[in-house]
């Protein structure tokens, strides 16, 4: 007989729950019998979910993170909190930082037990980014205001139908010649569903995993060069990559409308790898996944014939 979950009835709030993270995190919320409320800014992104719920599973509010109103409205009666707003761009202070503080102050005072706040790997009250800045600074405002609060911070999340690894294969795809942007920096890149079960595995028992802070990094450590190699490989292209100097790319990146800005070149420019004595998904009952155990399968598309190429 299957195993009952802990969540099984249970509301758990996700907000920005309509993003990569936050819809596989509730994918497994729902398979665990959770009762899952979708809180974004526009939740309806996140309607792909319904065929998942049973009858009155799944529900969607429309949360503004700049609005105390709004948040305390969507965190009530909630049993558990999943803060997963972030933002390269905007208003990172009050997206990433007072309103995940506002939150776990509305979990706490309405009686929730479980909160999970997503943070990264690199985040630092001394970082020279506002983005892992203000991750700190969101850390420090949730365990203020909710002690048993966990905290998780994951490295690149890689995924097949968003973030870092469709970016690339549409860029591979279209151009024989490429600019790497931090070519040599080191990235433990970590599978989505990897981290959605971090998530879930920390709200299952708050007892164990409450009040402490995890890495979810991938297995291995891979530049970004190598990366984007992985990438043609798979798609069975032959292109010519070659090292953005740091110089040129500090110039590329100051420029409005480019795909890439300051902060984000800085983060590649830094890499991404789990640090010494901070616990990672193996304390949570996760053993992560190798990007080369998906790499070649999620090319098939972008091949010249598709499934139809030769291998």
């Amino acid at each position: 007989m299957a195993r009952t979950s802990p969540l099984n009835g249970k509301l758990v709030t996700l907000i920005g729950g309509n993003g990569f993270i936050g819809s596989h995190v509730a994918q497994d919320l729902l398979e665990r019998g959770a009762r899952v409320r979708i809180a974004a800014r526009e939740p309806e992104k996140a309607f792909k979910l319904k065929p998942l719920a049973n009858l009155g599973q799944i529900q969607f509010a429309r949360c503004n993170a700049l609005d105390k109103r709004s948040i305390d409205a969507c965190v009530a009666g909630s049993d558990a909190v999943v803060y997963l707003i972030g933002a390269f761009d905007g208003n990172q202070q009050a997206l990433q930082a007072d309103g995940a503080g506002q939150a776990a102050r509305a979990a706490a005072e309405t009686g929730a037990t479980r909160f999970v706040y997503i943070s990264a790997i690199g985040a630092d009250p001394e970082a020279r980014t506002d983005y892992y800045r203000t991750k700190a600074d969101g850390e420090r405002q949730v365990l203020e205001a909710f002690p048993k609060a966990t905290v998780m911070r994951p490295s690149v999340v890689f995924g097949e139908e968003a973030g870092l690894i469709p970016m690339f294969a549409d860029l591979v795809q279209m151009m024989p010649v490429l600019p790497v942007f931090g070519a040599d920096s080191e990235f433990q890149v970590v599978w989505v569903d990897d981290v959605a079960a971090g998530i879930v595995s920390a709200l299952e028992d708050p007892g164990a995993h409450g009040g402490k802070t995890y890495e979810a990094a991938g297995p291995e450590k891979l530049s970004m060069m190598q990366i984007n190699k992985m990438i043609a490989e798979g798609q069975e292209r032959d292109r010519t990559f070659f090292s953005m100097p740091s110089s040129v790319a500090k110039i590329f990146a100051s420029f409005p409308l480019t795909p890439i800005n300051s902060d984000q070149l800085a983060m590649l420019e830094e890499g991404s790898v789990a640090s010494k004595g901070t616990p990672g998904l193996a304390k949570l009952g996760v053993n992560p996944k190798p990007l080369s155990l998906f790499i070649d399968r999620w090319m098939v598309r972008y091949r010249k014939h598709g499934r139809f190429s030769m291998k």
